[in-house]
């Protein structure tokens, strides 16, 4: 964005200019910028912005005004109309650096204000002397959008006299405001909540024998391809459409992302159905017009930007595999290069007789980069004068996770979720907007080059497969988690197999769990085998369908799956859609699949949704949770905190919450589909959101100890769990606490039920994940704004222990159990305290 943000005291047009269509857009930003956005205005140039995409980012003042939206309550008071306007035309003239405050030229209609945007005043604009001494009529609804957390930081950039001016305004303005029942308090800080003195107490029975055991699996991952989150993320394969399949079967075809260098005049470029794979008939002719007398210095042919820039670093090998046919000789230059093909990062030859390709040859050229350019590109070029066929062009780093082709620092950052499962390969992945877009797994198995790939009509992007079914199980052995495989039941978001007819599905289920299970001997078994992997994959858990319980036939295909895969392998535990948290099922199943994407302070209330849930019957797998609504951004504070509390209710529950994993997982940023993620990435960057961040706080939990916790106090915006673990040979309590509040929390810890063997409880460390606004995002250009702070917790003796939370925080405290060498006695009641 330019203009306003790059020139903080740019001036607006004359009002002559704001004949809207439609309502404007005053904006503070954190940066003290007062700006109007107006499509007209965008177009003549005063600012580089997508006003459709600001509207649809401030949601809650876009809305156009209708004759019964001009009476608010209260505004209509003409007292509270005239704070409104003061207030408004105060920043106006702020913006401005005009000191007099009497400007009248708006006429508040009504005022709004929301809890995660702003302040929205919805006004009339006229201009009259005060502007430009030429009275005119009054324009149509002017918006004037003023986020509080922009108000309160601009503040230091005033003087005193207009600091304390627009400071009274908006203290009046709130109160106003609340008066009318249209004030909430930011980050929904509960009004009840007592703001001189939050005390609150955690009791914790710290003995073991009292504890119950967390289940191994609690914390996971769920991953599915949305977001380019495999195809251009985690898979390494750097070229997009390496088969030309991405444009269809009909001929000629769209060949895009690659593209031709050289005119009409050099090369013709086209495809036809001549591939020697049968799965994937596309491949691509280049007609090569020129020679080494006519043809550019560099060449003529085509090249391939990959997935919005190849990341080539300087050192690193590539490995490029293609296959070629000719008519006649070829002498083809295979290069690395940046961008716009000036630079030559790596390049090396293919030269062949006619006769040694005149049948599709598989060629291999291993490229060492020269430099360092993360919006790369592969080139194939001649000035060769023939006609000459590609098909199935790869090219991959050498250096991936154990060789088995995943992109290592993505690899990296699930690791260190230390995840005891794996869901994949989706989601709505797997159903398809119709059937046949669906993942089907016998697709993306065998050699990669004859693999069809597949277009995925949810999320409207076409993937080689590469990573495929194979690849997915090596990915969870990989990582050390447990496979949960979903499969597609025969139902899609448009169409649907009946029940009568829907066994094809069934044994093609059949088929991918003796894929990954089945002895190297066996049909499928042996195909595993051959890809490189003898002994069978550890498969116990499949997943039938995804969000399909509502859907015709669910149920019918559902028993189906249940009964034939319970005979063949009635170890393996099986997931209905639905929902059994507040009713039980009317069918069998070992687990439930439970989703939820909401608001920061609806999830945060949820800490409590399975408190009341039958502990009889199947458990719940809560594989997909997220804030995702209007105030999450794309992963913000606020979301991470209400994610937080629900974490902990799972996490207390989980004698009835068996698995629970956030969603999505990655997302490129040049192809968001959804909002917010955990782990942001482009071709060669990356950072962790809140969220992801938050899920760090749990590794330790899965297979711990949850200890009898109660907690009491006046803070209804604190959630806390104790759990006992074990690690490197030593004991460890740990108290996790999320202050979802605007005010800091005392919490207090008593500890009882110690073993008599521990002579103290000491301090070890604590973590703390905060910020000073709870709107505040990673980014590329700051990807630690908002990471844990780690550190040593100091003790004293023979005092309470006492540890604080920051407002809008999520923290733990580790405390190691020391033992003695002969046995002690020792009060339960010991304590200690510690400074925070």
């Amino acid at each position: 964005m330019t203009s306003a943000i790059e020139n903080k005291r740019h001036k607006p047009p004359s009002p002559q200019r704001l004949k809207l269509e439609e309502p404007c857009k005053f904006n503070f930003d954190p940066d003290g910028d007062l700006r109007c956005f107006d499509e007209e205005w965008t177009k003549s140039g005063g600012f580089d912005v997508d006003f459709s995409k600001l509207r649809d980012t401030f949601g809650a003042g876009s809305v156009d005004l209708e004759d019964d939206d001009f009476v608010y309550p209260d505004t209509d008071d003409e007292t509270n109309r005239d704070w409104l306007k003061t207030f408004c035309n105060m920043a106006i003239s702020y913006y401005n650096e005009e000191k007099d405050t009497s400007l009248e030229f708006f006429k508040v209609l009504r005022a709004n204000y929301h809890p995660s945007a702003g302040i929205t005043l919805y006004i009339t604009f006229e201009a009259n002397d005060s502007l430009d001494g030429n009275q005119t009529k009054p324009y149509q609804a002017v918006v004037c959008y003023l986020p509080v957390f922009a108000l309160i930081s601009d503040l230091v950039m005033m003087d005193m006299e207009s600091s304390w001016k627009f400071l009274r305004s908006v203290c009046i303005l709130s109160f106003l405001l609340c008066s009318c029942s249209v004030c909430q308090t930011l980050c929904v800080v509960d009004s009840r909540e007592d703001a001189k003195n939050l005390n609150v107490t955690l009791q914790v029975d710290a003995s073991n024998t009292t504890g119950r055991p967390i289940p191994e699996t609690l914390f996971g991952i769920f991953f599915e391809e949305i977001n380019h989150a495999g195809a251009g993320g985690l898979w390494s394969e750097l070229v997009s459409n390496r088969g030309f399949e991405a444009g269809g079967q009909n001929i000629p075809s769209n060949i895009s992302p690659w593209s031709i260098i050289g005119d009409k005049s050099s090369i013709y470029v086209v495809t036809d159905r001549s591939s020697c794979f049968d799965r994937n008939k596309i491949a691509l002719r280049m007609d090569v017009l020129c020679d080494s007398n006519s043809c550019p210095s560099k060449g003529v042919g085509v090249y391939n930007p990959g997935y919005w820039g190849m990341n080539i670093e300087q050192g690193k090998k590539y490995k490029v595999v293609l296959y070629v046919r000719s008519i006649g000789d070829i002498d083809v230059s295979v290069s690395l290069t940046s961008s716009n093909g000036s630079l030559t990062l790596a390049s090396d030859k293919i030269i062949a007789l006619a006769s040694d390709v005149s049948n599709w040859t598989k060629k291999e050229v291993l490229l060492e980069a020269n430099g360092t350019d993360d919006s790369a590109r592969l080139q194939l070029t001649t000035t060769k004068k023939c006609s000459v066929w590609f098909d199935q062009v790869s090219a991959m780093p050498v250096d991936t996770y154990k060789g088995h082709g995943f992109r290592n620092d993505l690899f990296k950052m699930m690791a260190d979720l230390k995840p005891r499962f794996i869901r994949f390969p989706g989601g709505c992945f797997v159903e398809g907007v119709w059937l046949g877009h669906a993942f089907r797994w016998k697709e993306t198995v065998g050699a990669w080059e004859e693999r069809p790939g597949h277009y995925g009509d949810n999320w409207n992007y076409w993937t080689d497969d590469g990573l495929g079914h194979f690849e997915f199980f090596q990915l969870a052995e990989d990582i050390g988690a447990a496979p949960i495989w979903v499969f597609n039941n025969g139902i899609s978001h448009t169409d649907a197999v009946e029940t009568a007819s829907v066994m094809p599905f069934v044994q093609e289920a059949l088929d991918g769990i003796e894929f990954a299970r089945g002895d190297s001997n066996s049909p499928w078994g042996s195909i595993r085998a051959a890809m490189g992997h003898p002994e069978p994959f550890e498969l116990k858990y499949v997943a039938v369908g995804n969000e399909d319980c509502v859907r015709p036939y669910y149920r019918g295909n559902y028993l189906e799956f249940y009964n034939a895969i319970k005979n063949a392998y009635p170890d393996i535990k099986i997931i209905s859609n639905c929902d059994g948290s507040s009713q039980p099922l009317d069918h069998p199943a070992d687990y439930y699949d439970y989703h939820i994407y909401t608001l920061a302070k609806d999830l945060f209330s949820m800490s409590h949704k399975f408190d009341s849930t039958s502990r009889d019957g199947p458990k719940a797998f809560v594989s997909e949770y997220a804030v995702n609504s209007t105030d999450a951004g794309t992963g913000n504070l606020l979301a991470a905190l209400g994610e937080a509390g629900f974490l902990l209710g799972l996490e207390k529950n989980s004698d009835i919450v068996g698995m629970a994993s956030y969603a999505p997982l990655f997302v490129n940023t040049n192809n968001r589909r959804w909002n917010p993620d955990a782990i942001v990435f482009n071709s060669s960057h990356l950072y962790g959101t809140p969220s992801y961040w938050i899920q760090q706080f749990f590794t330790d939990s899965s297979g711990a100890t949850l200890l009898n916790s109660t907690l009491n106090g006046n803070s209804s915006y604190v959630e806390a769990s104790a759990i006992s673990f074990q690690t490197n040979g030593s004991d460890y309590v740990q108290i996790k606490a999320v202050n979802f509040g605007d005010k800091t929390v005392n919490l207090k810890v008593s500890m009882t039920g110690l073993d008599s063997r521990i002579t103290r409880v000491s301090g070890y460390k604590k973590k703390v994940l905060t910020s000073t606004n709870v709107m505040d995002e990673n980014s590329f250009s700051n990807p630690e704004m908002i990471v844990p702070h780690e550190s040593l917790m100091e003790m004293h003796e023979e005092e309470d222990l006492m540890v604080v939370l920051p407002p809008h925080s999520f923290s733990s405290f580790d405390f190691l159990k020391e033992y003695a060498n002969i046995k002690m006695l020792v009060s339960d009641s010991y304590k200690k305290i510690s400074t925070m």
